[in-house]
């Protein structure tokens, strides 16, 4: 006997091959049959009625590095159909970390994590990873994070790392890939990654080859020099003999417009000489990110406390306004920071309820000063504990990347904040509604395809993405005419329509359209993850 059947769907099997119909069975955590089962006994039957079966959605970037630990339901990402969120992006992973960076990285990624009353125990990524096997709806898979590794080792000074120095980094991020990390992240416009040498990135991208992991950069620049900082991520991929996937990979801001063919034929020559790049970008025309992120790097280089310093001082207060407005700092890409672009998001501690949501110079006028004036005695009153929204897409070039065949989907989703972006409760319900379904950029079949089999083969999880007996059932059942997202701007914590079912390793976690309570989810360890052995130290 199945314990569960679903009747009648047309299964789109996640291989880009035509869909069929079919009935789909899984026994236990696995798909143990895809055929016509017409009389098969089943202790649960949903009845799909024409509905499509697909494998279960993979969200390639997301920051549910803490939100799923406090919220185990994890609902935003049920509704979507997503069964995996793939976590430690940006170089700034929660996990392995001491005592000291435990906390630094608290209030550093406040506006990511926010700061929930949450016991944060673990030392290694082995423990870090117990904790979503103890009960989490979804799987998670994560990256080991280079800035999270410098920080422990180098602090957060603006230097090379001594010889010594560089052997204890290695030696962290090997054990990281031995815990089941599925490579390893950058985040090289912020503290401290962005300190790192190109050289230096090599050499730590030249311990995770032997795991077959894959080096996975938010690069140097996104403005002026953006397809400098493409070029420099593949380079560092070939001469480390890894592959290179550009995370929430975006061409912007008026300095880009009319390049994206630029960037398309920069992938293409690298694949086409052998280096292998992939590729995930969001289907929105803005980004977020914490406010304190466009201060230029030597305003970070001694982290809260030098930053809030620099806020204060007179003379660098009046450097900062400078570099922001007018020549372009690098924690802003080069390109001067127009204020009209930013909306905040959220905003920690006490605060008037009427900013949020609220465009940055509305909010300055408000509050009768000059803009930049506001973004800093912001900054100052809540430790940079302010979340914004930053419009500077275009939207054709977003069209274009999701047309290329190493294209995924990956939502950058933040979940906290009382106005976040909308994407983390809508990037795949959105990337299937209208980029698939309404203005038919690709067929049904490929756009299932990018988001299950192509980023579960790209992070490694092969027994996922496809729906195939004897692969872990991981498995959605969606309405294709009712499917979209209903998050907004204005309203981001508006959870999708469209989806009914989502099986994970086997387990309904949604059902008829509403959560079941279940957390089946677990740490999707990469293949060397040694599941069961405890490293004591880090």
């Amino acid at each position: 006997m199945h314990d569960l059947l679903i009747e009648g769907g047309r299964v789109i099997d996640g291989t880009g091959s035509p869909w069929f119909w079919a009935d789909v069975a899984v026994k236990g955590e696995q798909i143990s049959a895809v055929a016509s089962l017409a009389g098969a006994a089943a202790r649960k039957t949903i009845k799909a009625d024409g509905r499509i079966v697909s494998p279960g959605f993979i969200d390639m970037h997301t920051h549910s590095d803490l939100q799923p630990l406090v919220d185990p339901i994890h609902e935003c990402k049920l509704y979507q159909g997503v069964t995996t969120d793939v976590i430690g992006h940006d170089g700034l992973g929660l996990a392995p970390v001491t005592a000291q960076t435990r906390e630094i990285l608290a209030e550093q990624l406040a506006a990511w994590n926010g700061l929930p009353d949450f016991d944060r125990d673990w030392t290694t990524l082995t423990q870090y990873l117990d904790r979503f096997d103890e009960g989490c709806a979804v799987n998670i898979a994560t990256f080991a994070s280079q800035g999270t590794v410098r920080m422990a080792v180098v602090g957060m000074e603006n230097r090379e790392p001594t010889s010594a120095e560089m052997v204890r980094m290695k030696a962290i991020i090997d054990q990281c890939m031995r815990e089941g990390a599925i490579g390893l992240s950058t985040g090289l416009t912020y503290t401290p990654g962005m300190f790192a040498s190109d050289d230096e990135l090599v050499e730590l991208c030249e311990v995770i080859r032997p795991y077959q992991g894959f080096y996975c950069p938010h690069h140097r620049n996104y403005g002026v020099e953006a397809l400098k900082g493409y070029a420099d991520s593949i380079e560092i991929g070939r001469r480390a003999g890894v592959p290179v996937h550009l995370t929430h990979c975006h061409l912007s801001f008026e300095v880009n417009a009319g390049r994206v063919g630029e960037l398309i034929a920069l992938i293409d020559e690298a694949r086409a000489s052998g280096v292998e790049v992939t590729l995930d970008a969001y289907p929105y025309l803005a980004g977020q990110t914490y406010m304190h992120a466009f201060l230029p790097s030597w305003a970070q280089e001694e982290g809260v406390e030098g930053i809030l310093r620099h806020l204060r001082a007179p003379e660098s207060r009046a450097r900062l306004k400078e570099e922001l407005e007018v020549t372009g700092s690098d924690g802003m890409q080069g390109v001067p920071l127009g204020w009209e672009m930013l909306r905040i998001g959220g905003i920690l501690g006490d605060h008037d309820p009427a900013l949020i949501g609220m465009g940055l110079p509305e909010a300055a006028r408000r509050a009768g000063k000059p803009p930049f004036e506001f973004f800093a005695d912001l900054l100052l009153e809540t430790r940079l504990g302010v979340s914004c929204l930053a419009f500077f897409g275009i939207e054709e070039h977003v069209q274009a990347l999701m047309r290329h065949p190493a294209h995924v989907v990956g939502s950058d989703g933040i979940l906290v904040g009382a106005q976040p972006h909308p994407r983390g409760w809508g990037a795949h319900a959105r990337f299937l509604s209208r980029y698939v379904r309404d203005l038919g950029l690709m067929t049904w079949e490929e756009g299932i395809r990018k988001i299950t089999s192509a980023p579960a083969r790209r992070i490694g999880v092969l027994d996922r993405g496809l729906v195939r007996p004897g692969l872990q059932a991981d498995l959605v059942v969606f309405d294709p005419d009712e499917l979209r997202d209903a998050s907004t701007y204005e309203n981001p914590r508006s959870n999708a329509l469209g989806v009914s079912d989502v099986i994970v390793n086997g387990v309904l976690a949604l059902a008829d359209g509403q959560p079941t309570g279940a957390t089946p989810g677990r740490a999707l360890r990469a293949p060397y993850g040694r599941r069961h052995e405890r490293f004591s130290r880090f």
